[in-house]
């Protein structure tokens, strides 16, 4: 349906007041959720689920450890990819009123923003069949989730010579402008927009997913460690200098494994 600039842009601005507006409370309650997760895993004699959720001490895990630790990554993983995420949520939002004018778009936008999500969801879950791994393997610090000095080298270095690969700047370019495959792909609909978020949810992995493996380094559960990945990932994807950033990251990522394998090991 055409409408006429005039009537059309005073609705993509009331738009993006409430979809901005509904992203910064999911942000909020998924940082919330997170900073109440890292404070129960300090404290992991409390009751709760939260001390169960972060911290499973049984030598062989049960599946309600893996669910805690799967709910645990998730909201993780919302906290930190939702304020990268934001901005294309709002693209799409403003593509959906200009194409559909008095239309509504929030559903699809809700559609677009749920695939991409779902995709950090499937990421969670290898996360914490990782985190499973590393915990049989006696390689993974259990008071603070963090995998010993070398197997800690070995994940600094590899995220950092990624930070530097062809795959890297292909999704990271991918994630920085998706206009391209908005206009080649476009799909109408609430199923539509989910498939295109599945789409650049996976974009979004395929730039990122070393990066968020560095949590096992200092502690999946450390606040400062979390909120540092979380600024790296959001300053590459929506700074003019983000791909230089991405890079000089890399070379940092690079020295301090080489450094934690040889003199920490």
């Amino acid at each position: 349906m055409d409408e006429p600039v005039s009537a059309i842009e005073p609705l993509i601005r009331r738009d993006r007041a409430i979809g901005l507006a509904g992203l910064a409370a999911l942000g909020v309650l998924a940082w919330g959720a997170t900073v109440a997760l890292a404070r129960g895993s300090e404290h992991a004699s409390m009751p709760g689920m939260v001390g169960a959720m972060t911290m499973p001490s049984p030598a062989v895990w049960h599946a309600a450890d893996l669910a805690g630790l799967f709910a645990m990554w998730s909201v993780m993983m919302i906290a930190m990819m939702l304020p990268s995420a934001a901005p294309v949520a709002i693209l799409v939002l403003g593509v959906l009123r200009r194409r559909h004018g008095a239309g509504l778009p929030f559903v699809a936008t809700g559609a677009f923003l749920g695939g991409y999500l779902l995709i950090w969801l499937g990421y969670s879950a290898a996360a914490t069949l990782a985190q499973w791994a590393l915990h049989s393997a006696a390689l993974l610090a259990p008071d603070a989730m963090r995998v010993k000095p070398v197997a800690a080298g070995v994940l600094l270095v590899g995220a950092g010579v990624f930070q530097w690969t062809p795959l890297k700047r292909a999704c990271l370019a991918h994630c920085r402008s998706p206009f391209h495959f908005f206009a080649t792909e476009w799909r109408e609909g609430a199923a539509g927009a989910l498939a295109m978020g599945l789409r650049h949810g996976t974009w979004c992995v395929g730039c990122c997913w070393l990066l968020m493996s560095l949590l096992f380094v200092a502690g999946v559960m450390n606040l400062a460690w979390v909120a540092v990945l979380a600024g790296l990932v959001l300053l590459e994807k929506a700074t003019p200098a983000g791909p230089l950033i991405g890079r000089l990251a890399g070379v940092v990522l690079c020295g301090w494994g080489v450094w934690l394998a040889l003199w920490r090991g």
